[in-house]
């Protein structure tokens, strides 16, 4: 009977973790540089300060 080769399933539940991790960041990082399209014609520096008001 063969044995279990635990290293590669641990590196692959790494690599698994690592992938979530980065795409967990990603969709982070997405969701905070969406702009609201309430007035596009706005520049990025007036879309600022309607924020702080």
């Amino acid at each position: 009977m063969a044995k279990t080769n635990y290293q590669y399933e641990k590196r692959k539940k790494e690599l698994a973790k690592i992938k979530k991790k980065e795409e967990k960041k990603k969709r982070k990082l997405d969701k905070n540089n969406i702009h609201p399209k309430e007035n596009p014609d706005q520049s990025p520096d007036a879309r600022e300060k309607n924020k702080l008001v």
